[in-house]
């Protein structure tokens, strides 16, 4: 199935993470001339803005840490937080803004569960790839796939196309002190396999 392209990355940041939900995360797995696939259908994100968002790694510029942020749109931005977990983003944003990416937060495991739980050993499905540092985990997703073209079928990790879900919650964003009156958490209410509860407000 086809990728998403860099177009599709190039709007809003807080749009793109709205139309993500729906779409396949990919990745893929090359070992000793084998390769394998785990795929998720992305079912919760939050988006990231610039200078009009105190909560975002933007906020303060440019840094070693969030130049992806500043780059092409449709790059991996992955990082390590909390002393324990890594977190993929994807870039995203309009041309005239600077900087913004979407935090893909939960996933619908959906190819390659097996070895998912290899990486990921849980007896619970539902807490498989139900938060940002739960899914880089199942997928095996490290700072060493930071910057990758995930407009391409080639990387190792990418997005595909999916269908839109039904509904779509929208609600304050996780974990943050700042910045909380934006709404910028998406979610597909129907799906187990997102990170926490919300308030139902459907769009």
């Amino acid at each position: 199935m086809s990728c998403q392209n860099s177009s599709f990355y190039q709007r809003p940041t807080e749009v793109v993470a709205k139309d993500l939900l729906g779409k396949k995360l990919v990745r893929t797995i090359r070992d000793n001339n084998k390769q394998f696939r785990l795929a998720g259908i992305i079912v919760e994100t939050e988006a990231y803005g610039y200078s009009d968002d105190l909560a975002s790694h933007a906020y303060v510029g440019p840094t070693g840490r969030n130049k992806i942020m500043f780059g092409d749109v449709g790059r991996a931005y992955v990082y390590f937080t909390y002393g324990n977990h890594f977190c993929l983003n994807v870039s995203a944003r309009r041309s005239k803004v600077e900087a913004g990416a979407v935090l893909i937060r939960g996933i619908e495991p959906v190819e390659g569960v097996e070895l998912m739980r290899q990486f990921r050993p849980v007896d619970y499905i539902f807490s498989l790839t139900s938060g940002p540092g739960k899914l880089t985990q199942a997928l095996n997703i490290t700072s060493s796939l930071n910057g990758t073209d995930m407009t391409s079928s080639e990387s190792e990790i990418y997005i595909e196309f999916g269908k839109r879900p039904k509904r779509i919650v929208t609600t304050p964003r996780i974990g943050i002190t700042q910045a909380v009156d934006k709404e910028w958490r998406f979610v597909d209410p129907s799906s187990p396999f997102i990170s926490r509860k919300f308030q139902i407000k459907v769009s």
